[in-house]
């Protein structure tokens, strides 16, 4: 039986980019473009009426621009995916980073008027292609999932000498609303992984470090755990950890994980797990799949806490949703209410603590 095609929405304020990239997917039976918007508001509204499996999304548009309605969009269509095609999607560019950290699929460099033809025409076909079908079980908005009901615990005692934290899909604005809510006095070494290719890696890095008010950089093999740094895994690489004459030490591992992400969460935390023990927190934020489950459960195992993103404020309930229906989760909460706990955690352990 043959596939239905993929339904598409355009929406861009162009209506020469709509009419262009529509008779360019019209004449290719794998898709369908049963919608257009000239706008991001419009767009909403459609979503309202119809179900689509990837949004072609500007980025500048008059209002409401692209990258601001992302999370909207992403929740309002019911698991589509979201392809950036914009002029200001180049590779490294800011938009790209935060549309790709904010839940977007993949991003394409829209071209100049006239130029819509041949490479570009090839390789939207390609992106979209790659993309496909939405899956609305891996991304139904956060809203109609039943989120697991969880006693919100008293944080664990003891200090804390490591962060570890897990994102995926939507992660640029959950880790936003998280370091809005960290304490500045909060100084122990914090890791992050963070779903993305290599080449966006150091952009990724700049901005959380604006957004976090720290130096941040990706990690290289053989760099020491400072205090109030972060460190993110590289794109091809996950971070591991090994202890050398009482320092603690980046180990970049590029083999394979279960979870087969690169990089993943996993390996972090199972590493975080074996140096730091009950000394250590692991936060897991929106994602979808899984990824970072089995090394919350080396966290859990060790003594140490995890905190899993509540369903409401999540992009895809996927990642933390796995933690918390496996039990693992001290405690389901939305990121800036996570970043407070772990800074009462810190204030009450700060006296023992190696890095407080």
């Amino acid at each position: 039986m043959r596939e239905r095609p993929i339904r598409l929405m355009i929406v861009d304020d162009s209506i020469v980019a709509r009419t262009v990239m529509s008779r360019i997917l019209e004449t290719n039976a794998a898709f369908e473009v049963v919608a257009t918007a000239g706008h991001a508001g419009e767009a909403l509204a459609l979503l309202d009426r119809i179900r689509v499996d990837i949004i072609l999304l500007d980025v500048e548009m008059p209002g409401l621009d692209g990258l601001t309605a992302l999370p909207d969009l992403l929740a309002r269509s019911h698991g589509a995916h979201v392809l950036i095609v914009s002029s200001a999607a180049a590779d490294g560019a800011s938009a790209t980073v935060r549309a790709l950290t904010l839940g977007a699929a993949d991003t394409l460099l829209k071209p100049g008027a006239g130029s819509f033809a041949g490479r570009f025409a090839a390789m939207l076909v390609e992106r979209l292609l790659k993309i496909g079908h939405a899956r609305p079980e891996a991304g139904a908005p956060a809203a109609t999932i039943e989120p697991v009901t969880l006693a919100v615990a008293p944080p664990t005692g003891g200090p804390i000498e490591c962060l570890a934290i897990g994102a995926s899909t939507g992660g640029l604005h959950a880790l936003s609303d998280f370091f809005g809510g960290l304490s500045r006095e909060f100084v122990a070494p914090i890791l992050v992984t963070q779903h993305l290719p290599p080449v966006f890696m150091p952009y990724f890095a700049s901005q959380l470090s604006e957004i976090a008010g720290r130096r941040a950089q990706v990690a290289q093999d053989g760099m020491r755990l400072q205090s109030g740094e972060l460190l993110i895994a590289p794109g091809d690489g996950h971070i591991g950890l090994v202890r050398t004459r009482g320092a603690v030490q980046v180990r970049i591992d590029r083999a394979p994980a279960s979870s087969g992400c690169m990089p993943s969460v996993d390996p972090m935390f199972a590493s975080v797990a074996a140096i730091f023990g009950a000394a250590a927190v692991a936060v897991v934020l929106t994602g979808m799949g899984r990824d970072g489950l089995i090394g919350a459960g080396a966290i859990v195992e060790s003594g140490g806490e995890v905190l899993a993103q509540d369903a409401r404020t999540s992009v895809v309930w996927g990642m933390p949703g796995a933690i918390a229906n496996a039990g693992l989760a001290a405690s389901v909460l939305p990121p800036a209410r996570i970043a407070e706990r772990i800074g009462r955690r810190a204030r009450a352990g700060s006296e023992a603590g190696a890095w407080n």
